[in-house]
């Protein structure tokens, strides 16, 4: 797990060029962001007054920032520390945190499916983050990963009892139905675990939670008890492309895309009305079985095999129906699942990416932590440390930090992210 920011000589540089930038700006601001405030303990040896000038979106801390980002050594090669490492430094070194936190939550597990392919310390960042030992977590990995990067994910995810490589694998297209088929096939593993999970919650490998996981469980338990969360609409005109034409995945030597056929598709079956939403929920136990099981959702679900970005239209049309279990028949865009920033959203919802944009989705800068630090929602979408490095660090040990001052149990050294123990609990 890397430190954040800079090294030592990075960082002195770092708070010598704050002082004159900051003098320059602003001089009355100057006391304020270079005093570490005594209520304000952090896990890590890092310019904290960053991260906390950053999260308050003071503009002096964007210029420091950039240099900080700039003085970042390469990233580390995490498989290869992974793969030379046994279970037990692995547990330590990576922070994983090894108790429930509080009762709330080993009475509400939840369960997790994480789609990955690139990026095993992004990886990393988000598995340490979400991990604790009450819940389940199903990682999907892409068929087309590198072999290094399935070797080394195997690896971490066999040093423990709750997480574990997905039964059946996909070669994931973007848009194409095996992106949706990589869900059911961790779903179909997750019904057998023994775990009792209540909610399942999917992420790829670029998220990062925005709440604790005690904050989504009762998060879940007040708003959307025995309920599932699939944000959506009745599918919009100008979505109808999607599903009037079949469609088709493309892989070959690295290469992989969906495209239209001339093909006219017939109407769903059943006489369902189709929705469109996000392909992010939160679903019941008792929705994935019903998902599994029933024939209508089979019947969709072939159906959906040559549509454009199934997952999109899928969860949200089940959850629509009536007698469908925690359905929400009435719902609309409401349920915070993903804060997302989408460049056609510009003005409306946000007012800009700081960092770039790919795919029209918004990758974050250094601008964006205030607007992420805001946010209401569960989890963010998406994150690049190799290109950002500082956004994720602040983040990551602000999210640990919250954590472990929540925590019912006594905090464990190897919890926090520096060698000095420095959070304290009233246990």
């Amino acid at each position: 797990m890397s430190l954040l920011g800079c090294t030592k000589s990075g960082f002195i540089l770092c708070i010598g060029l704050s002082i004159i930038l900051l003098a320059i700006t602003n001089i009355n601001q100057l006391d304020n962001w270079l005093t570490v405030e005594e209520e304000i303990k952090e896990c890590g040896f890092y310019p904290g007054e960053l991260c906390k000038a950053l999260f308050e979106g003071k503009p002096a801390a964007l210029v420091v920032g950039n240099i900080c980002q700039e003085a970042l050594p390469p990233p580390r090669e995490e498989g290869a520390v992974i793969l030379q490492s046994n279970c037990s430094t692995l547990i330590t070194n990576l922070h994983f945190i090894t108790k429930p936190m509080s009762i709330e939550e080993v009475d509400y597990p939840l369960a997790y499916i994480v789609t990955i392919h690139k990026q095993l310390d992004m990886f990393i960042k988000l598995l340490t983050a979400i991990y604790t030992p009450q819940n389940v977590y199903c990682i999907h990995v892409d068929q087309k990963s590198p072999k290094t990067y399935s070797k080394a994910v195997r690896k971490l995810t066999s040093c423990f009892g709750n997480v574990f490589i997905a039964s059946q694998l996909e070669t994931v297209v973007y848009a194409g139905f095996s992106r949706l088929g990589a869900d059911i096939n961790c779903m179909q593993d997750l019904v057998h675990s023994d775990i009792p999970w209540r909610h399942v919650i999917n992420l790829c490998g670029q998220d990062f939670p925005m709440k604790t996981n005690r904050e989504i469980v009762q998060y879940l338990k007040s708003k959307w008890n025995g309920r599932n969360l699939t944000p959506g609409v009745i599918q919009p005109l100008h979505m109808k492309y999607r599903t009037q034409v079949t469609y088709k995945e493309f892989v070959h030597m690295g290469m992989s895309y969906v495209y239209p056929t001339k093909e006219a598709k017939s109407g769903p079956p059943h006489n369902i009305t189709l929705y469109f939403g996000t392909a992010y929920y939160a679903l019941t136990r008792e929705f994935v079985e019903f998902v599994l099981t029933d024939q209508r959702a089979k019947d969709l679900l072939e159906w959906s095999k040559d549509t454009y970005s199934p997952d999109e239209h899928y969860w949200v049309t089940l959850n629509r129906m009536k007698d469908v279990p925690g359905s929400t028949p009435e719902a609309g865009w409401e349920g915070n699942i993903r804060a997302v920033k989408w460049r056609d959203q510009e003005g409306i919802s946000h007012s800009g990416c700081s960092g770039h944009y790919v795919r029209d989705i918004c990758v974050y800068g250094l601008g964006d932590l205030h607007w992420l630090i805001n946010s209401p929602h569960l989890f963010a979408n998406k994150f690049d440390p190799r290109r950002y490095g500082v956004v994720t660090d602040c983040l990551e040990r602000h999210f640990r930090l919250r954590v472990l001052k929540g925590a019912e149990v006594p905090v464990e050294q190897s919890w926090c992210f520096q060698d000095e123990y420095s959070i304290k609990t009233s246990h």
